[in-house]
């Protein structure tokens, strides 16, 4: 079977309002894309990027993953899905984790139901760092968005729909992202507010999210997940390079730890990578597709796994101040910001 290209293809983006979803929309109409969907909740935000983009090859559907009947609907006729539609923020999901629950969990199960209804082609979750070895009700419900995508894979071999997901960590300058929120402190005259100088955190641009996801939408099999091997920086080492970058005094000022978060993140575990296929700069993990016959099975030791370490934020590539400028200076968002100074 051929792989899919995005190039005259008709394509649904959940979540499409967002920072991702608005790059990717982007990416698809640039492809040659025959039509794009986008799906979210925010009339406002779709009316902004109707008046931006101006293609009448964008059509804007208002509706809430939570709607098994909305997504119904704006997936009939479309070929290929891309599930962005989350709630991200870890402090809000850990003081209304059934929210999260409701949106992660099972509005994505609602996608797979609407994409196997419409007879979709190829549908891509979009996870993150935090739904590995989680900690806060954000990363768990990524999680579990990512067993769902997984169970479908087992328990569905000659599904019409095949559904697999990309895991990546913090999106530079996407919304919600630290570096604008210390570009407008820089401006204000104020201190950049830092949770742990120590705490490290992977970096990707959005550039690089489009492309993982693209990868996985063209390679993925039923049930895979993709992680980008990103290189990681500390946050007090950031926020000096954002300091740096706009020729200013770094002025820390620290937090703490907020609700849910941990020292490190992980896009990959130890157990995962002993299966997992290097593609370079991506790490493939497959499903585990055995049934419930476990008894059928016999395994023996696996003695790479003592070899082996969880891909965290802390053993990952760790950039210094000057490589994190050198790599803020290539990101559009802050050429842009740089503009303005």
């Amino acid at each position: 079977m051929e792989s899919p290209t995005l190039a005259e293809g008709r394509f649904l983006v959940t979540g499409g309002t967002g920072s991702f979803g608005r790059t990717m929309v982007a990416r698809l109409l640039d492809a040659g894309a025959t039509e794009v969907r986008v799906f979210s909740r925010d009339e406002a935000k779709q009316d902004d990027m109707r008046r931006h983009l101006g293609d009448d090859r964008v059509r804007f559907y208002v509706g809430d993953v939570r709607d098994r009947e909305a997504l119904f609907r704006a997936t009939r006729g479309i070929g290929y899905v891309f599930h962005a539609a989350a709630l991200k923020q870890v402090p809000s999901c850990e003081f209304f984790p059934l929210e999260a629950v409701q949106t992660n969990v099972l509005g994505s199960a609602n996608v797979i139901d609407a994409c196997e209804r419409n007879g979709v082609g190829k549908l891509v979750f979009l996870s993150t760092d935090k739904a590995v070895q989680p900690v806060n009700a954000m990363g768990m419900t990524k999680a579990l968005m990512e067993k769902i995508a997984q169970a479908h894979a087992r328990n569905n071999p000659g599904a019409s729909t095949s559904v697999s997901c990309v895991r990546y960590g913090n999106v530079m300058c996407s919304r919600g992202s630290v570096i604008p929120l210390f570009i407008e402190q820089l401006r204000c005259g104020q201190p950049l507010t830092v949770t742990d100088p120590s705490m490290t955190r992977f970096l990707m641009s959005l550039a690089e999210s489009v492309q993982l996801v693209e990868h996985a939408f063209t390679h993925g099999r039923p049930g895979d997940i993709f992680v980008h091997k990103a290189p990681a920086c500390t946050i007090g080492d950031l926020a000096v390079a954002v300091a740096t970058l706009f020729d200013a005094e770094p002025k820390l000022k620290y937090l703490g730890i907020r609700h849910g978060e941990k020292m490190a993140e992980t896009l990959a575990s130890r157990d995962e990578l002993v299966h997992a296929d290097d593609l370079g700069d991506f790490y493939r993990i497959p499903v585990d597709s055995r049934d419930l016959n476990y008894a059928l099975y016999f395994e023996e030791g696996e003695s790479t796994k003592d070899r082996l370490f969880d891909f965290t934020s802390s053993t990952a590539t760790r950039l210094g101040v000057p490589e994190i400028v050198d790599l803020l200076k290539t990101l559009p968002e802050i050429q842009a910001q740089m503009e303005l100074v």
